[in-house]
Formats: structure tokens, C-alpha cells, sequence
């Protein structure tokens, strides 16, 4: 049945195996590590060697974790809280496979209002014509893959999140959108009631340096500062790419230590607006949060300074937010570049710096030790007014609720059956101003049609 073949063939066959192997895995590194890539024949290389891992991402639902862990909390686990307080819990909801947006009574852990946007029927209402990064919009972004990152909750129960920018009815209805851009990671209000976000700037300005792809095909990640109204409308955008350059930190996007061009190299995923006066910042400057850089800044918009930096003491963070008029806090994930990959050495933590003595100070360390947690992407913190913490573990869909004392008094696992499912940033209420006004919405609310 089968032909004896030469043994000096099947040597050289082996042979041949073992130096296109050995080619291979040339151009693969070249790709992903070399100063000089090989054009399309190294793309090529690195997409064949990428196909296993994408195969199994295909088959994968996108909105369930890899990442599974306490087996024994489906919802909440542990002790209501005894003041007022609200949970607007998103996530993607494993039992309808869909993302939804919880209002919840902490006192009970009731739920008072849902909202589950139609994001099939939302998507035909977005203009794609020219707008490049919508071509993928109906794929990346429908119903059963979509969730509302971000949610800020508003009067009569309208409620805003992204990606695009969209604001909703308390039925869920579509009031308005703007997806002239990407927007992503954070929603915060600013003192005169427009909202501060994240986006993507393409084309870039700098396209003769960072070259003319966008950055979903892999081109250079153009990070921006957005204001946007209440009404929609981008009242101010500028580049962090700009900004850079402008305050003479250019050096810290083209230059790294690998001589190879990093298409990602700043990584904003939060703008913190500063709400009150104070001797070391004032209404209308921002923070913002830069994960490869591992950097803080404080920036003022109106004059286009950089007033403050900070780097060194934390490893690709999120999440800053103004404590008040001397202290910023944030949450460190502690990511590290190890030579087996990234791993978050140790714990997650959260840090306040105070202006006044310029330190850093770790918060409730031992608490968040104890309890493991150790996102390596995302994660949210916020310290509640009476100095209770408030975590989010997002690679593994955990919210964390400690005492001030560092106590643990809840826990909330977004599992459905066997299946934890992804959360996407979510918020206690817990401002005497924001509870009232929860208040009068579930006061006035009328039935959903």
C-alpha cells in the first residue's frame, strides 16, 4: 500500500522541517520584537503563528472570563449596608446574554430598575458612512456581545455610557449619540455638567511619524482628552500625543528601550475632572491616567500645561480620582514585564497621594491582601465619603465592598451557572446629591412600554 521512500529523503525532509521552523520563528520575532520587520512576509508569519489563539477566541464567547474563581458567590455574598446607598451595577448578564444596567438598593441588595438597551436596533441608527471605526460596529458591539461601560446615571433616569457615546431613556430608548469618535473607559462629570471621556483620534496628526493606520488594524493608538455637552456635542478634544510633544515628553512615545516603534505607547483609560478649588489644582484642570506609562498627570485644558507627574511608585494603573483639595487616590494594579510575561506582583492596591508632603500612602493594603485581589487589566476603586472602599475586579467579575476598618462586608460575583460573565465599571451612589436624585427618579418613574 505505501512506497518505501529513500532514508537520505526522509533526512532531508526533517532537515528542511527543522531550518523552516527555525525561519520561521526568525520572522515571527522580528515581527514582535525586531528593530526592522520583514513587510507583509513577517505579518504573514505572526498571523499563522496567532491562529490557534485566535481559532479558540472565535469559538469563545467574548463576554465570559477566562479567569474563574470563588466558586461558592453567584450575586452577592455577605452584609447589606446599613446607610443609604446605590449600586449601579453593569455587566453582561449570562442568563439573557446580553449586557444590562442594574439599579440595586444596597440596604437589600434589591433591584430597582434595569435598563437593556436594544443594541442591534441601536447600531442601525448610527451613521457609518465615512466613519471608519464603525465598520465593525454591528459585529463588535450587538446585542449578544455589547455591554454599557462606564454607566452614569442622570435625572429622571436617563442614563449615559459608551462605546459610541449614546444616552438613554429610563425604557432604555435612545435619546441621543455621538459616534463622530471612539470613546472608551471613563465617564465623569465635570462642575459645569459635561462629561469628560477617553477617545481616538484618526487620522492622526503626527501620520507622517506613527504612520496612516488606524488603530483597530493595528496603526498607532492617537489618545485624546474629550469634553463632551450634555447635548452631544465635543466642546474641546486634544491629543495626549500632542500634549506630549507640546510640554517638551515627546521623548516618553519615540523612544523606548526595545528601538522598536510602539503603536500603544500611552494608554489612557481614565480623565478625573477636578470639581473644588484648591492650592494644588482647580475647577477645570483634569488628572488623567496613562497604563503604559504608569503615569498620573494634572493638566490644565486652558492653558495646555502639564502642571504635575507622577510615575514610578505604581505599575500600570487605573482609576484616579480627586479625594479633595490636597489628595488623589488610585488604583495601582501592579502589573509587572517579567521574562515569563505580565503578572501583577503581588496584589492590587490602592494609593493616596497627598500634595502637601508629596507621598504616597497604601489604603487598606492588608484588606485587599487578604482577599487576593489582583486584576491584571482593568479594575475600578472609589472611597466612599465615610472612608469605605469600594473595588472592582474586573478579570474576574468581583465586586469588593470593605468596611473603613478594612473589614469585609460584601461580595458581588457576576455568575450565571458555571460561567462567570464580564462586568464593565460600575459605581456606588453614595453623595447625599446623587441619592436624592435616585430617589426622585424612582419616585416619578413611569412603566416601560
Amino acid at each position: 500500500m505505501f512506497k518505501k521512500i529513500e532514508i537520505w529523503i526522509l533526512y532531508l525532509t526533517i532537515l528542511l522541517g527543522i531550518l523552516f521552523s527555525i525561519f520561521f520563528g526568525i520572522l515571527v520575532r522580528q515581527e514582535l520584537v525586531g528593530s526592522i520587520t520583514l513587510g507583509p512576509i513577517s505579518k504573514f508569519a505572526l498571523f499563522l503563528a496567532e491562529v490557534p489563539k485566535n481559532t479558540k477566541q472565535f469559538f469563545l464567547n467574548p463576554s465570559q472570563l477566562n479567569f474563574l474563581r470563588f466558586d461558592d458567590i453567584q450575586g452577592f455574598k455577605g452584609a447589606p449596608n446599613i446607610e443609604e446607598k446605590y449600586f449601579l451595577l453593569s455587566r453582561f448578564d449570562g442568563a439573557l446574554q446580553e449586557g444590562i444596567v442594574e439599579l440595586i438598593d444596597l440596604r437589600t441588595f434589591k433591584v430597582l430598575h434595569t435598563w437593556n438597551p436594544d443594541f442591534d436596533a441601536l447600531n442601525t441608527q448610527s451613521d457609518k458612512d465615512g466613519k471608519y471605526h464603525l465598520k465593525n460596529l454591528q459585529r463588535d458591539f450587538h446585542n449578544g456581545r455589547a455591554r454599557l461601560f462606564h454607566p452614569l446615571l442622570l435625572a429622571n433616569g436617563e442614563l449615559i455610557f459608551t462605546f459610541p457615546f449614546r444616552k438613554i431613556d429610563a425604557c432604555s430608548n435612545l435619546i441621543l449619540q455621538n459616534d463622530n469618535h471612539i470613546f472608551h473607559h471613563s465617564i465623569e462629570m465635570d462642575h459645569e455638567g459635561n462629561f469628560w471621556l477617553p477617545s481616538k483620534i484618526y487620522p492622526s496628526r503626527y501620520s507622517e511619524i506613527v504612520g496612516n493606520e488606524h488603530s483597530q488594524d493595528g496603526g498607532y493608538h492617537d489618545d485624546a482628552l474629550s469634553l463632551i455637552s450634555n447635548d452631544g456635542e465635543i466642546k474641546y478634544q486634544k491629543s495626549v500625543t500632542e500634549i506630549f510633544v507640546e510640554n517638551n515628553m515627546e521623548q516618553l512615545i519615540f523612544a523606548n528601550a526595545s528601538d522598536k516603534f510602539k503603536n500603544n505607547p500611552l494608554h489612557l483609560n481614565d480623565i478625573q475632572p477636578v470639581n473644588i478649588d484648591g492650592e494644588f489644582f482647580k475647577k477645570g484642570d483634569i488628572f488623567f491616567s496613562l497604563r503604559h506609562q504608569s503615569m498620573i498627570v494634572l493638566f490644565r485644558p486652558s492653558t495646555n500645561k502639564i502642571l504635575w507627574k507622577s510615575s514610578g511608585k505604581f505599575f500600570f494603573q487605573h482609576d484616579v480620582d480627586v479625594i479633595d483639595n490636597s489628595r488623589i487616590s488610585l488604583f495601582n494594579n501592579n502589573v509587572k514585564n517579567f521574562y515569563n510575561g505580565q503578572r501583577v506582583h503581588g496584589n492590587n492596591e490602592v494609593l493616596i497621594y497627598n500634595f502637601q508632603n508629596n507621598s504616597f500612602q497604601s489604603y487598606l493594603s492588608a484588606s485587599l491582601q487578604a482577599e487576593d485581589v489582583r486584576t491584571l487589566t482593568g479594575g475600578l476603586h472609589t472611597i466612599l465619603e465615610n472612608n469605605d472602599l469600594f473595588i472592582e475586579e474586573s478579570d474576574f467579575g468581583r465586586f469588593i465592598y470593605f468596611n473603613s476598618n478594612g473589614t469585609l462586608r460584601w461580595q458581588y460575583v457576576n455568575r450565571w451557572q458555571d460561567q462567570v460573565y464580564r462586568v464593565a465599571w460600575s459605581r456606588v451612589i453614595d453623595k447625599e446629591s446623587d441619592i436624592k436624585m435616585v430617589n426622585r427618579f424612582l419616585a416619578s418613574r413611569k412603566e416601560c412600554k
